[in-house]
């Protein structure tokens, strides 16, 4: 009868035969990929003619040196000041009514419009012209309107 397996024993290839896989596994992949390679050193090789992969490598080298200069340059005040502000503008636009700021903007736009009609017209306008143009609800609704927000304006300012 035979002996029981006591023992097992595990094939471990040696460096040579693991690198010899690897190439063949390699020489699989390009074969099985030739037409994405074949545009992949097209691209480096447009790269390098241009200049562009050397100006690349360069930037590579001089990660440090660039991050330093662009954290400096965002550090400047104007920088700071600008974002800053446009977390401001965020914060206040967040807190309108987006229907309110849309109609805001049509309204703006329209009366864009209208000053441009005036503006090929050549016309000059009165004082007699101005208190006319109040009885217009459509001009009186623009001047409350202006009225007010430079109320409410001023009530900001206050506080």
């Amino acid at each position: 009868m035979a002996q029981p397996i006591t023992t097992i024993q595990k094939y471990v290839p040696t460096k040579e035969e693991q690198n010899q896989q690897k190439l063949e596994d390699l020489k699989i992949l390009l074969a099985e990929n030739e037409d994405s390679l074949s545009k992949m050193m097209n691209l480096v090789s447009d790269l390098n003619d241009t200049g562009v992969l050397e100006a690349a490598n360069s930037m590579l080298q001089s990660k440090e040196k660039i991050a330093k200069i662009a954290l400096g340059q965002m550090n400047r005040e104007p920088v700071t000041n600008i974002i800053n502000n446009i977390m401001g503008a965020a914060g206040v636009l967040s807190s309108v009514d987006p229907e309110v700021t849309t109609k805001l903007i049509n309204s703006v736009t329209k009366g864009i419009d209208e000053g441009n009609k005036h503006l090929k017209k050549d016309e000059k306008i009165g004082i007699l012209d101005l208190v006319k143009v109040l009885k217009d609800p459509d001009v009186n609704r623009a001047v409350g309107f202006g009225i007010n927000f430079l109320k409410g304006m001023g009530k900001g300012l206050k506080e």
